[in-house]
C-alpha cells in the first residue's frame, strides 16, 4: 500500500469518526424518532471506521511479516555482520544510558 493510500485511508477513518461523533452529539440533544435515526447513522459510521481500521491492520501485519522474513533471511545469510551490528547498537545504547 502506497504512502498516499495510507494517508487517504487514515483521513477517511478520521472523517468517519468525526461524523459519527457529531451525529451522537446531535442525537443526545434530540428526542424521539430523530434521535433514534441519528444514533443508527452514528453506529453505521462507526462500523465503517472499524472496517477501514481492519483493512489498515491487515496491511500493517503483512508488511511486518515481510520485514521479519527479510531480517531473518539476512541474519541467516550474514550471521557475523548481524552480530557486529547488534554489538554496535548495544554499545551505542550503553553509551546513551551512561550519559544520564
Amino acid at each position: 500500500m502506497s504512502e498516499i493510500n495510507k494517508e487517504k485511508l487514515m483521513t477517511d477513518i478520521k472523517t468517519v469518526l468525526s461524523d459519527a461523533e457529531e451525529l451522537l452529539k446531535q442525537a443526545a440533544s434530540t428526542t424521539g424518532e430523530r434521535a433514534t435515526e441519528l444514533r443508527e447513522k452514528a453506529v453505521s459510521r462507526l462500523k465503517q471506521a472499524k472496517e477501514k481500521a481492519a483493512d489498515v491492520q491487515v496491511v500493517v501485519v503483512e508488511k511486518g511479516k515481510k520485514a521479519v522474513r527479510a531480517t531473518d533471511d539476512y541474519v541467516h545469510e550474514h550471521p557475523w555482520q548481524a552480530i557486529g551490528i547488534a554489538a554496535g547498537v548495544g554499545v551505542l545504547v550503553g553509551l546513551l544510558i551512561n550519559r544520564r
